[in-house]
């Protein structure tokens, strides 16, 4: 039970790194390079977009680190969703990856600009956001949605590793996070917008209190959590033969 018990912290703080992690990055240090079109052609804040790419590296990190570390658990439960689980993590990286790189080429650009066609540079400056835009989307919206919030949601429900009500946050949040993507993809309303945000709230609610759960409480008892230990052999009274009875011939 102490294995399953650090299992469980481990992937609570995981979980907190993510929005540590990813909060600041998104709404802070990005701000520069993400809402002013002329940073590639500007006096630029490279050093703060750094820090929001380093913090993005940690995201992705600890986003495969939930996935990996709750494997074990999950699979007893259902092997094929939970490799599913891991599946979607990593691509969610793989995504937020994606993104890091396209910020981080426009500061590249920008500190080589000198001499370049500024019209061009904002082109590029223009393209590489629009990239980080849509690995925006892709990853930490829909494929986020789907495995963290469905496949996830759906492997907590049930096995009652954690209490039902919390797990059907994700069952709900996830698939609500991934419509809302898509209404975004096909040019319903845009990324930042208030029906947006609000779609989110149920998988932000969702990943933060399993955080928390997990931290604080550990997975609830279950037989997925049951350690296996060996049955001994039960032992014979001192002086007892442990000899077969011999049986009298004829």
């Amino acid at each position: 039970m102490k294995s399953t018990r650090t299992t469980a912290r481990i992937a609570g703080v995981f979980f907190i790194i993510t929005f540590i992690a990813s909060i600041p990055a998104q709404f802070f240090l990005y701000e520069p390079v993400l809402k002013h079109a002329d940073y590639i052609v500007g006096a630029g804040a490279d050093t703060r977009v750094a820090w929001g790419a380093f913090l993005e590296v940690i995201l992705a990190i600890a986003g495969i680190g939930t996935a990996v570390t709750l494997y074990p658990i999950l699979k007893r439960q259902n092997e094929g969703v939970a490799i599913g689980y891991v599946a979607a993590r990593v691509l969610e990286s793989t995504l937020i990856a994606v993104g890091i790189v396209s910020l981080l080429s426009i500061v590249t650009l920008r500190q080589g600009a000198a001499g370049t066609d500024s019209a061009s540079l904002l082109v590029a400056g223009r393209t590489l956001v629009a990239v980080h835009d849509w690995t925006f989307l892709l990853g930490p919206a829909l494929v986020a949605g789907f495995g963290n919030g469905l496949l996830l949601g759906y492997l907590m429900y049930r096995s009652g590793l954690v209490p039902r009500g919390m797990a059907l946050l994700g069952l709900i949040g996830g698939p609500l996070v991934f419509v809302s993507g898509i209404a975004v993809l096909l040019g319903a309303y845009t990324q930042v917008s208030a029906v947006n945000a609000i779609a989110t709230i149920p998988e932000f609610a969702w990943e933060l209190s399993l955080g928390i759960y997990l931290i604080v409480k550990g997975f609830k008892p279950s037989p997925l959590t049951a350690d296996t230990i060996p049955a001994l052999p039960t032992p014979r009274p001192s002086g007892e033969s442990t000899s077969a009875p011999i049986t009298p011939a004829g």
